[in-house]
């Protein structure tokens, strides 16, 4: 009896690090693609600020 506790125990504890494991790379890699899409959104938000007002006919020329 006692080494059916045992046995469940560290079967417990390896599908509590497996599960863990895999959950600790999921949270990483949606981190990670949230960072990049992030910068990319970022990046290409400026670029369209910065070009747009040149070719813009509606814009008001005050120079």
């Amino acid at each position: 009896m006692f080494w059916k506790i045992v046995g469940g125990l560290i079967v417990a504890w390896v599908a509590f690090m497996v599960l863990g494991a895999v959950l600790g790379f999921l949270f990483k890699a949606v981190l990670w693609i949230a960072i990049i899409g992030g910068i990319a959104f970022l990046g290409a938000a400026g670029y369209k600020a910065v070009t747009s007002g040149k070719r813009d006919p509606r814009r008001i020329n005050r120079y």
